[in-house]
């Protein structure tokens, strides 16, 4: 359930499509190189607007940009795509960019097979369909046929299937649409037996779940229904008064049932799952992305079926602790949890003496793993993967006793997928690397524990022989020794003259495990560079004690790791300052700003998406409150004076030393992102130009993308994948004069 609230994770109506369209090609000349042009910014208006913190003045002169619907803002839009776009279309390599992309994308993509029903399901993408394709067959041998797809639904792969829930007895499909990559989503159903879809579409949906009960007869699902019209991805209004409901197939959303609600508290957000034994609504709520409350309602006591608010009675009555429901035997309930374990465990809690003194560990803390996530298989036996020093290990035990049973021996990588049911002996999980696409194996429990290659996934053109994956562990500032992978090739020169691109992220407890990326391969094949993934304070790769280490008044914490991943990347000669392009999203995109601020000197070019970067206002907009677990409350006062020292949008500067200037920068934004809302990333990129960009020292370009019909990232269609990656590969070969290799 806490998994539902991930989403939430680091926009009224920036309607950019029109103007980005109509951007001027204009024509560049390049002068000396590619990495040394002058630029005339826009002169964005600076009104002035001034206000009191906790008695600090501070100055937000481009608090206009805020609103979307503004002439000024449209204008504002439109003279920085009149810079961007030829910068990255004049490319010298772009066309070979883009084709070495497109080729590298190609390839087949898979999901784990699971089955529901009769029918075995599965998700696939021949190489360049702009979304994936669920695909339905009798057995693993049979001819699959389609069973839905998204890109039916739009001429532009717009359309995406962000979550869905096949019935208990298999026969119905209910599944969310999201358009433009926006959080709000709709709900559809559909009748596998012969592809009836019903007549109702469900509306003002976001961050839910789906559950049905076991009478086939409906679903829970949450969502914010009264919010007002007009709800597209586009608007930034802060977001209240989230509800979990009960639809009834066949029935219009007009007659959908409350089921919980917490009008005393408008920023609570709540979700459902019905117990596996399908007797009981397990409902979680929580207000920010980390910590919820739990409470159970018995469905059979209900004299009237679901008909109203649920009685419910609460288990865990606070949100100090995350707690995620794993399964349960009658009235005793097994939780993931990190309530007095960093590491996470195991427990079970009885429905009927749910203190806190009469729990019972079933799966004990581990000492040095992290346990990510259990599931119940094959009726009494427990899925369990837990991360290693920054990899997925993967076991089996018993759920009776929490015994260990099996182990499956895995190379250095992670579970990116697992499809088994308590109810199911059958179990398929997809592994990963940096230099594995993908490889799904399958488990039938009944015949024996061994695990056995059921598909495996490759790119055409892409030898893994040739490059190497190194784990090293560096210090920090404190001393702290941070985990951190280098990939590059088998015959890479380490002499300092390389480009290296760096990526972080560090936040919201999510773990960067090892993945596969061809286009950050093409990094390493084209440009002859290196890779690194450092896994900095406030991820989860160590529980919940690494998370803390990063977050609210130990954030600087992650800017410091970072920094120092590139020092020992300079220091260690895979590249040198002006060579290294660091990057990051979100959470990420603040890591981003807030790095070539303080360090400008250590990177080449920053790439940062969707950054959160305005931290003394984040909280005002759509679901950015629930990030106050991570960065803090900027109305309370320490919380401000943290906030301060590293938001990106306050601590612009011109380096004092005159032989330093910024990074070549380009910032990237979504006109749908309604997660990390742009008006960050506009009032960062005018002061970027406004401080830094009238410096005479500064010949680095500071840019900005603005994307239209696209949102935080997730459902992005593959055409647009490719366009957003072309113009980064671009922006990264102008800024830094380097050669593309055939």
């Amino acid at each position: 359930m806490i998994a539902l609230l991930k989403v939430c994770v680091p926009v009224s109506v920036y309607r950019f499509h029109s103007i980005f369209k109509s951007v001027r090609r204009i024509n560049f000349s390049f002068k000396k190189s590619r990495a040394n042009m002058s630029f005339i910014y826009p002169d964005a208006k600076r009104d002035g607007t001034t206000e009191d913190h906790h008695g600090v003045k501070v100055i937000d002169p481009y608090r206009w940009l805020e609103d979307p619907d503004a002439d000024e803002t449209k204008e504002f839009v439109k003279a920085q795509n009149d810079i961007t776009v030829p910068y990255l279309e004049n490319c010298p390599v772009r066309e070979k960019l883009k084709e070495r992309i497109k080729s590298m994308w190609n390839f087949p993509k898979y999901s784990c097979p699971f089955k529901e029903g009769e029918n075995y399901y599965y998700f696939y993408n021949t190489g360049l369909q702009n979304q994936s394709v669920l695909y339905k067959q009798k057995t693993l041998e049979s001819e699959p046929e389609i069973f839905l797809d998204p890109n039916e639904m739009s001429k532009e792969g717009l359309i995406s299937i962000p979550f869905y829930e096949f019935s208990e007895n298999g026969e119905y499909l209910a599944y969310g649409i999201s358009e433009s990559g926006s959080d709000w989503q709709k709900i559809k159903i559909k009748k596998v037996s012969n592809g009836e879809e019903f007549p109702e579409t469900i509306e003002k949906v976001k961050f839910s779940a789906l559950s049905w009960t076991h009478d086939n007869k409906g679903f829970f699902y949450s969502g914010y229904p009264d919010a007002e019209n007009g709800v597209d991805g586009t608007e930034t209004t802060s977001l209240e008064n989230h509800k979990l409901i009960y639809h009834k197939i066949g029935t219009d959303q007009s007659q959908d049932v409350v089921c919980v609600e917490f009008p005393e508290h408008p920023k609570w957000m709540t979700s459902a799952s019905v117990s596996h034994c399908g007797q009981y609504a397990v409902c979680s709520v929580a207000e920010t992305c980390k910590n919820n409350m739990v409470y159970i309602c018995d469905l059979k006591t209900l004299p009237n079926g679901i008909s109203g608010l649920l009685p419910l009675k609460c288990i865990i009555d606070n949100m100090e602790a995350e707690y995620s429901y794993v399964t349960n035997e009658g009235t005793t309930f097994t939780f993931r949890t990190d309530r007095k374990s960093p590491m996470y465990r195991l427990v079970n809690i009885d429905f009927n003496n749910t203190s806190e003194d009469n729990w019972k560990d079933l799966m004990p803390e581990h000492p040095k793993y992290v346990l990510e996530w259990a599931e119940c298989v094959d009726n009494d036996k427990l899925f369990v993967c837990y991360i290693e020093d920054v990899k997925s290990q993967l076991h089996l035990h018993d759920l009776k006793t929490g015994k260990f049973i099996h182990n499956f021996p895995l190379e250095v990588g992670t579970i990116t997928g697992c499809s088994g049911k308590k109810k199911l002996s059958e179990v398929f999980f997809r592994f990963v690397s940096f230099l594995t696409p993908g490889i799904i194996y399958r488990c039938e429990l009944k015949e024996d524990l061994n695990h056995k290659e059921f598909r495996t996934i490759k790119v055409e053109g892409f030898d893994a022989s040739k490059f190497q994956t190194t784990q090293v562990f560096y210090p920090s500032k404190d001393g702290t020794k941070i985990p951190m992978f280098i990939i590059h090739s088998k015959d890479f020169v380490r002499d300092g003259t390389a480009p290296a691109f760096l990526y972080g992220y560090g936040g919201f407890n999510i773990s960067l495990l090892p993945h596969f990326s061809v286009t950050r391969l093409i990094f390493s094949q084209n440009f002859k560079g290196v890779l690194a993934l450092p896994n900095l304070r406030g991820g989860g790769e160590y529980g919940e004690s690494w998370h803390s280490a990063g977050k609210l008044l130990n954030k600087q914490n992650v800017f410091d790791d970072f920094q120092a991943a590139a020092e020992y990347l300079i220091e260690n000669k895979y590249t040198n300052s002006k060579k290294l392009t660091i990057n990051g999203g979100s959470n990420g995109g603040l890591l981003i700003g807030a790095c070539i601020n303080q360090r400008p000197e250590l990177y080449g070019c920053a790439l940062a998406h969707c950054g959160v970067m305005d931290m003394l206002r984040f909280h005002k907009f759509t679901i950015g409150s629930a990030w106050i677990s991570d960065y803090g409350n900027p109305d309370e006062e320490k919380n401000f004076h943290n906030l301060l020292k590293y938001s990106p949008l306050h601590n612009v500067r011109v380096p004092k030393d005159d032989q330093v200037q910024y990074p070549a920068v380009l910032l990237f934004t979504g006109d749908h992102d309604d997660r990390v809302v742009p008006l960050h990333t506009l009032k960062l990129i005018a002061e970027l130009q406004y401080r830094i960009g009238k410096s005479p020292k500064q010949v680095n370009p500071l840019l900005v993308r603005v994307d239209t019909e696209c949102g935080h990232g997730a459902g992005k269609p593959t055409a647009k994948i490719i366009e957003e990656l072309t113009d980064m590969y671009c922006f990264i070969y102008n800024s830094l004069d380097l050669k593309y290799y055939d």
